[in-house]
């Protein structure tokens, strides 16, 4: 390659997503601008920030064009080489490349990793990674707002309710409800006044989709409101986010004074009668208020707490007035639906689940991140090619679809196609999009009481099957973990798991014992050895280990002097013995030897001490 001439500019973008924030790429920008300052070229080197671009097990993450090249893992120290060859002599560095082809679509983008990238098709998520989140500029370059006018100029309400019903789109908040109904049903009904509201109330443990969609592109989430309350007849929006997500909250404010400003939302958008407004509230953090009618309670003031339905808040919502509820990667959806058109959406996906789905990939799993799969594509895709499959060459052994109320799938579902009903069909839910991978170091029937602690410990306690039925499912799952499982506790389990889905009010009560059945189901026989053999074959239900000094032992007393209840014994020099009637397992002695001569059944760290 040449070498750097006068004539040369250089576009450098760093993520500007919480990770790689969290990561150092704001260390990574000011050595940048040092390093290009120092050499004398930073006019001609352009700082831009972007939102996520999904490879979070890669950050921080910083792109240089021409050339489209992504460097992952970047140190501060890599700065001046980064300077020295790539910018001054077109060299990249190879060792911190991560792309090694990129495509262009004439509206999304699929670009960088080919394993990564390449089964990948990038629609709610189109802007996030190659634009700026606090610049309106970018948003507009890349057809923003385009939608809204094409509606305001050419569509009437009602033809914007019947696009998005042929489109096929389905809620993604987890209830998979087709949107276009849901819209027609709030356009016909009467009130006073009308409103559209956003949840972004993501709290799934594991889960980012939500809060990295608005962290990455605001504009589109607003965009898609705006064309809402125009379908439906409302003047009012409210995004109703958690307060913990100080970024995305940031970002929102901002792409919402810059909207007033530029005439996209306010009085008379684009010059015509359309009047449409959009407001944050706060949410305190309650998984609960995940659940619309929950969620409307709080922005009304109330305590989060979900009520019967009808009337669905289609009809009487928010201060009793007819409301439309989506989700964040539902409103991002809808720009695309009017641009490229329903027809062209609905060639995307399955006969039953149109579109795509972006997915938290997290776990057990090569490459964690941000994903967004059309409907269709296999849970082996995702998880191995992706993903890149599990890290150290671990066995898969499970999927966790669905979030905390979601099921745990073994590895005969791994070609389930990824929509509504196989998931439904193979035990799990889609969810928000969660999707935490499991290997062969896990213990089953922990992660199930894990997950129950979490819903059990959000549930609002307002009906009885889920408030003392999931406290009565941990309870037991606590005592077969400690070993002190009964024989009937596996069943015990499976009836209050019916009765509580069959009778809890909303539907994070029905979907709480889900992770607890699809594990009964999938590994009843791990189940049955804590219960049966009081042995639990990870290791990580500490209660039920037992520590054992091999041969190995050459008698250092390093275990001996860590032991905390003094159940150790032995000469120096000679081969010392646990007394296991005394041991606590904490697994100090594990992790002090350095002859490996301490050992459980697994031969692995104890993880609950």
């Amino acid at each position: 390659m040449g070498m750097f001439n006068k004539t040369d500019k250089f576009v450098v973008t760093f993520c500007d997503g919480p990770t790689c924030i969290q990561n150092g790429s704001k260390e990574l920008e000011k050595a940048l601008r040092e390093e290009t300052t120092r050499v004398g070229i930073a006019d001609k080197v352009r700082i831009n920030l972007s939102g996520c671009l999904g490879m979070c097990g890669k950050c921080p993450i910083m792109i240089i064009n021409p050339g489209y090249v992504i460097y992952g893992n970047v140190k501060k120290e890599d700065i001046t080489e980064i300077v020295q060859k790539h910018i001054l002599k077109r060299e990249p560095v190879a060792r911190l490349e991560i792309n090694d082809d990129h495509l262009f679509n004439r509206f999304f983008r699929i670009f960088g990793d080919v394993d990564f990238f390449g089964k990948q098709m990038r629609i709610a998520l189109r802007n996030c990674g190659i634009s700026d989140p606090e610049s309106i500029d970018d948003y507009l370059a890349l057809r923003g707002y385009e939608a809204l006018a094409k509606v305001l100029t050419n569509m009437t309400p009602e033809e914007v309710v019947e696009e998005v019903k042929l489109s096929g789109l389905r809620g993604r908040g987890g209830a998979g409800f087709p949107t276009g109904v849901k819209w027609g049903f709030t356009s016909k009904a009467k009130g006073l006044e009308k409103y559209v509201i956003c949840n972004a109330d993501e709290g799934d443990p594991g889960a980012f989709m939500d809060r990295s969609a608005i962290e990455g592109d605001p504009h589109t989430i607003l965009e898609g409101m705006a064309i809402g309350g125009y379908a439906i007849g409302a003047s009012n929006g409210i995004v109703y986010i958690r307060a913990e997500y100080p970024l995305a909250i940031k970002r929102l404010k901002k792409a919402i004074e810059d909207a007033r400003k530029e005439g996209f939302l306010g009085a008379g958008i684009l010059g015509s009668n359309f009047s449409f407004d959009i407001e944050i509230r706060l949410g305190a953090g309650a998984f609960v208020c995940g659940e619309e009618t929950a969620l409307i309670h709080s922005i009304e003031g109330l305590r989060g707490m979900p009520r019967p339905r009808p009337p669905f808040p289609a009809v009487s919502g928010l201060f009793g007035m007819p409301t439309l509820i989506n989700n964040v990667e539902t409103w991002a959806n809808i720009p695309v639906v009017i641009l490229d058109g329903a027809k062209w959406f609905r060639t995307i996906g399955t006969e039953g689940s149109k579109g795509t789905k972006v997915f938290a990939l997290a776990g057990k799993v090569v490459n964690t991140g941000l994903v967004e799969v059309p409907m269709g594509t296999t849970i082996r895709e995702i998880v191995f090619e992706i993903g890149g499959g599990i890290p150290q060459n671990k066995k898969f052994k499970a999927v966790q679809t669905g979030g905390p109320s979601g099921g745990c799938l073994s590895e005969k579902y791994l070609d389930t196609e990824i929509d509504y009903e196989s998931l439904a069909k193979a035990g799990s839910i889609m969810g928000s999009g969660g999707m935490i991978v499991i290997d062969e170091d896990t213990c089953m029937v922990n992660i199930s009481k894990f997950f129950l602690e979490f819903t059990q410990c959000e549930s609002c306690g307002k009906c009885t099957p889920c408030r003392e039925g999931t406290r009565r499912m941990l309870e037991i799952l606590e005592r077969i973990t400690e070993g002190k499982g009964e024989a009937g506790d596996i069943e015990k389990l499976e009836r209050l798991g019916n009765m509580i889905k069959k009778s809890s009010l909303c539907g994070l009560g029905q979907s709480a014992p889900n992770p607890v059945s699809s594990t009964i189901k999938n590994f009843r026989e791990e189940y049955e050895e804590h219960i049966n053999e009081k042995k639990c074959r990870a290791g990580e239900c500490s209660r039920m280990v037992s520590f054992l000094i091999t041969d190995a032992c050459v008698g250092c007393t390093a275990c001996v002097k860590v032991c905390p209840v003094g159940a150790i014994n032995g000469k120096v020099k000679e081969k010392h013995v646990i007394n296991t009637g005394k041991c606590v397992k904490c697994g100090k002695c594990i992790e002090v030897c350095k002859f490996k001569a301490v050992l459980n059944p697994k031969n692995v760290v104890v993880h609950d001490k």
